[in-house]
């Protein structure tokens, strides 16, 4: 795991401006820093040593040098590779498995990221032809990002590398903060800078002397024919799946731990590497907190005792008043709930291993999210004629308060009477924005001039283009759009992120390519059967864990970080949002903001998780396109305030 840089110009007068990008990357890398130019590019290297530890400096390059690369990730079947190679003729300088990548580019040309499974992004420059290759993993596990700027074509593995290149770039995209307020998430391949892009999963760009940036797709997951076969041959399949990933992502020179949150997806990968794979004294880590009703800890020291690792748990106050410029910070964009906990289990696992296991992708690739069920009974619902629906049902439902606890009833039937007039991927991205600002809330929150710019911008075809390009019954559309959109840039660029602000590698078996693939292809009958979750990961979880763990309810504390730290938000919305630069700026309106502030602090409506995109984004504003200092937005200044509101 590492950070990336890369400029293609005139390298005679780039040095500095690849040093200041390495500068900004240093807490992905630090075990090293490497460098190499030619006269028309320049790349370099943040290292975090996993693999080959003496001799895998980065940059890589061939025989003559003709041939340059930095990788960020892991590419976990280097060995087969590098046999094969070895046995074409190809030389190898150094251990590293990311030198197969040159071989292969030898081998096969841009066709070399069919050979790949592991995650990575990665840059190659090709001094002979004046021609750059750059690439990311199939789910998007190792970000990057390019600019094409007055000095040079840049890429990096973060945008700060790209901002300490070229300042410049510090100009607001509104079509990432449109789609940040309406999905909590802003999708490839913009960015919420203007001009800096971000390479979708499974994609190359290729720049050639003289020539614009090709880009082309090489992977993607689909969901048809499904597979055939009882369900216990199906679960032996996936069971052997699950290991084979097990066992790659295991590949280190350095000791391997676990994250232990006491979910499902976690306690399934700590109970197959202990139970299956037979790993001793397995290092596992978890963050309480003192809620018991979203406290996992109890759960995952459970789990922790049944398999005998070696378990570490901190209980933690979770506290954004000083914290909160630190995560936007290393985000690069504005932040989410789920990048408190992730910061803090990182922060304790750094101080045991550089290296854990983690369960993202779980959920995408199972069907573990409510709404999927919940659209699959909106269609039940929107049977009921719509003029009952709108003038009956409709007002009843407005009785029911709208304060209180997101996952209430009185949210979940609102949340279907929405629904049910709508279909298909409108449907989808409608059950995605509802608890954040709709179409229409936005409309409202941009000023006249912001939705000018904004004409012809829909932020709902993030999810609704992947939705209506894929095939299958319903439930494959959902899953195929969150594992193109939702899983790589919501979940785990969070997880790379607060990972690697500790200099933490973070790997996700169940988002290795060729398991992805064959879960695509199970029944979704094996996926989602009434209100039952994820089928067939339970019913393989059930061959490990005991009824008693297994049949625990999901808690998790990330989406209720707006009610367990409610005396700090509060605070917040008072010293953020009514002198808002955003408002000051022109590009959103006052008058919106203060009726949700007034409405949320009067508890007659919860507007929780959007109050909490305004505040992020406001923050996000001021730090990163303003310039303001993160310690001058650390809060600090607000504890007596909060001592007052509490």
């Amino acid at each position: 795991m590492c950070g990336i840089a890369g400029i293609v110009g005139a390298s005679s007068v780039l040095h500095q401006g690849m040093q200041d990008m390495l500068y900004a990357l240093r807490h992905r890398g630090p075990d090293g820093e490497g460098v190499e130019y030619d006269s028309h590019a320049i790349l370099g290297h943040r290292r975090l040593s996993i693999i080959d530890l003496e001799g895998g400096r980065q940059p890589l390059f061939n025989a003559d040098k003709s041939i340059l690369l930095v990788c960020n990730g892991e590419i976990y079947n280097y060995k087969e590779l590098r046999a094969d190679l070895e046995a074409r003729g190809h030389r190898f300088l150094t251990h590293s498995d990311c030198e197969v990548i040159i071989g292969l580019y030898q081998e096969y040309g841009d066709e070399l990221v069919d050979h790949l499974r592991g995650m990575f992004a990665f840059g190659l420059w090709d001094s002979r032809k004046r021609r750059l290759l750059i690439a990311r993993d199939h789910l998007g596990q190792k970000p990057l990002y390019y600019a094409k700027t007055a000095r040079g074509f840049a890429f990096a593995s973060e945008i700060k590398a790209l901002l300490a290149f070229d300042p410049k770039l510090r100009e607001l995209n509104l079509a990432g903060l449109d789609q940040y307020l309406g999905l909590r998430l802003i999708a490839p391949p913009i960015s919420m800078f203007q001009g800096i892009l971000k390479l979708p999963p499974a994609h190359t760009l290729v720049l050639e002397e003289g020539r614009e940036p090709v880009i082309s797709r090489f992977w993607n997951l689909s969901y048809q024919p499904k597979l055939e076969g009882s369900d216990e041959q199906l679960l032996d399949e996936l069971e052997a799946k699950v290991e084979e990933s097990l066992r790659l992502h295991l590949v280190s020179d350095v000791p391997v731990g676990a994250l232990l949150s006491g979910g499902l997806d976690s306690s399934l990968l700590v109970a197959m590497l202990v139970k299956r794979i037979g790993v001793k004294d397995l290092n596992t880590f978890t963050v309480g907190l003192p809620h018991a009703r979203f406290d996992e800890a109890p759960a995952a020291r459970a789990v922790a005792q049944l398999f005998g690792t070696n378990h570490h748990e901190r209980s933690l106050s979770p506290s954004l008043v000083t914290l909160l410029p630190d995560l936007i910070y290393h985000l690069d964009e504005p932040s989410d709930p789920l990048s408190l906990c992730t910061y803090h289990v990182s922060e304790l696992a750094k101080q045991t291993v550089k290296v854990v296991i983690g369960g993202d992708g779980g959920d995408e690739l199972f069907g573990g999210y409510d709404r999927y069920y919940g659209n699959l009974y909106a269609n039940h619902y929107a049977r009921v004629p719509a003029a009952l629906r709108r003038h009956v049902l409709g007002p009843a439902l407005s009785l029911i308060p709208e304060a209180g606890w997101y996952k209430s009833v009185g949210h979940q039937l609102r949340w279907m009477q929405r629904l049910s007039f709508l279909s298909g991927s409108d449907r989808y991205a409608a059950s995605l924005s509802y608890f954040y600002f709709e179409a229409a809330m936005r409309q409202s929150l941009f000023t006249p001039a912001a939705l000018e710019q904004l004409r012809g911008v829909h932020a709902e075809d993030a999810i609704r283009n992947p939705f209506d390009a894929a095939t299958g019954d319903p439930l494959d559309h959902m899953l195929a759009a969150d594992s193109q959109v939702r899983l790589p840039d919501h979940p785990v660029m969070i997880t790379d992120r607060m990972s690697m602000s500790h200099g933490l590698e973070a790997r996700s078996p169940f988002m290795d390519h060729r398991l992805a693939e064959f879960t695509a292809r199970l029944p979704s009958s094996l996926k989602i059967r009434g209100r039952s979750l994820r089928w067939a990961q339970r019913k393989l979880a059930g061959r490990y864990l005991p009824a008693a763990i297994l049949d625990r309810p999901k808690q998790g504390f990330s989406s209720a970080l707006p009610y367990i730290l409610k005396d700090e938000y509060r605070a917040l919305y008072e010293r953020f949002l009514p002198d808002s630069k955003l408002v000051e700026a022109g590009i959103l309106r006052r008058a919106p903001i203060d009726a949700l502030l007034a409405e949320h602090l009067a508890q007659r409506a919860d507007h929780g998780n959007r109050l909490w995109l305004l505040i992020n984004a406001e923050l996000w504003y001021r730090m990163m396109i303003l310039g303001q200092q993160r310690k001058d937005l650390q809060l600090g200044s607000l504890r007596g305030k909060l001592a007052s509101v509490a």
